[in-house]
């Protein structure tokens, strides 16, 4: 059974190690660092350091075997906390592929509706990510039709809004 509680520093080692490629960072980071690979002191770094930390959420999930995913919930916007929004979601490489993902994404929700009260939450997902985006959808997220283009090399991603709203979960 998977659970939330909130990140460590310590985490970082074990999260920083399941980025394989510099493809799956960008799937997982986008462009929020501006070098690969990175270490678990440049996640801490960032986390420590960005604007507006007080309003970013960092939690870990694990189970019965140890960490197992990585999730941060944010206030996107100054004084609306009634949408929140996910990112830097992963799982261990080892253990993708068996629910765990979209099972953090169903207890990530859960936070986000019973504790923080918000009545939104949105997400940004790359097309190219099919995983990660059949996820989300089968999570209950609906795309918003909104999109962005991302460079990564020679390639053109386009990055997709997505959103549930509280009650659709």
């Amino acid at each position: 059974m998977l659970r939330l509680r909130p990140y460590r520093k310590s985490d970082a080692e074990a999260i920083t190690g399941w980025i394989k490629d510099e493809r799956s960072f960008r799937f997982w980071c986008a462009d929020r660092f501006d070098h690969y690979p990175i270490t678990a002191a440049d996640l801490n770094d960032q986390y420590d350091n960005s604007e507006g930390a007080a309003d970013v959420f960092h939690f870990t999930a694990y189970d019965e075997d140890g960490i197992a995913g990585h999730i941060n919930i944010r206030f996107p916007e100054s004084g609306n906390i009634d949408t929140v929004r996910f990112g830097y979601v992963i799982i261990d490489d080892r253990k993708r592929g068996r629910g765990l993902g979209r099972e953090m994404i169903s207890l990530a929700l859960r936070y986000s509706f019973d504790i923080m009260k918000a009545e939104k939450v949105t997400i940004g997902v790359f097309a190219e990510n099919k995983p990660a985006l059949g996820c989300y959808l089968s999570a209950g997220f609906r795309d918003t039709g909104v999109s962005e283009k991302f460079f990564f090399y020679d390639e053109e991603w386009c990055c997709k809004e997505l959103e549930i709203t509280k009650g659709k979960e």
